[in-house]
């Protein structure tokens, strides 16, 4: 018994030390922000590296999610005999709810975990240290850059989401069921709402995007410095990245559409 109270402190412990590193990791981070927009070929390339190159998997899924929404909506409403409300049904979902949650999801999986090894694999061989020995912020040089870009590219992958979801009910509800094209697009520009649904689910992306960079960066730069710390840190972003995007998804559609 004395032992289960004994490793229960200690991991309350570590917890809290972890959560104080972290704090003041993003401190540091957003103190430096300014220092990129000097040097905004850096950012450039990040933004290729996050964003550009999760252009693919962010489109494919979006299509087929959108796709599913649109076969799954039909059968569903036209036991009601509301098959003409299919584009609002799946425009709604996707602005709302899935688009900011599943790529986000795939944003952590794809560009998360990237940055979380490149991080861990720049301190284990002793790049960050080589930096400060030089008198450069591996911060300013290194973090800032990537964290900046995170922040951006996720509100418009989470947009391209959304738009390619409603392509892809589209194709199935008009192009393979016969929904009345007209009544797909207009029902959905009468019925969504910008501020309520468009602005809400941007909102959404951007804090997630803020969370998943935070995450992912912070792992990488406490890593332990071996190749098993590296692979842990990384399984750690995407575990941890996940929880923290379904548990905030929670509390934002609480706030923004709910009674709290």
């Amino acid at each position: 018994m004395t032992q289960f109270f004994q490793k229960l402190g200690n991991t309350t412990l570590s917890s809290f030390a972890k959560l104080g590193r972290s704090s003041f990791f993003l401190l540091q981070t957003l103190s430096a922000i300014s220092s990129v927009l000097i040097r905004p070929r850096l950012l450039n390339n990040q933004l290729y590296s996050v964003g550009v190159l999760s252009f693919l998997i962010i489109t494919i899924s979006g299509l087929f999610v959108g796709m599913v929404l649109g076969l799954q909506g039909f059968y569903i409403l036209s036991d009601f005999g509301a098959e003409e409300t299919l584009g609002v049904m799946v425009a709604a979902s996707l602005v709302r709810e899935l688009g900011p949650v599943v790529s986000a999801l795939l944003f952590a999986g794809r560009a998360g975990s990237a940055l979380t090894a490149e991080i861990g694999l720049m301190k284990a061989t002793e790049q960050l240290s080589g930096m400060e020995m030089m008198a450069i912020d591996p911060i300013k040089r290194i973090i800032a850059p990537r964290f900046l870009a995170g922040l951006l590219a996720m509100p418009l992958l989470a947009a391209l989401f959304s738009s390619i979801g409603v392509l892809g009910g589209h194709i199935v509800g008009v192009g393979m069921l016969g929904v009345d094209e007209g009544a797909y697009w207009s029902q959905m520009q009468s019925t969504l709402d910008f501020q309520d649904d468009i602005i809400n689910g941007v909102i959404k992306s951007i804090v997630f995007g803020f969370v998943i960079s935070w995450i992912a960066l912070f792992e990488g730069y406490d890593a332990i410095p071996t190749s098993e710390g590296v692979s842990r840190a990384t399984t750690r972003t995407v575990v941890n990245s996940a929880f923290t995007i379904l548990g905030l998804d929670f509390i934002l559609t609480a706030l923004m559409f709910g009674d709290i």
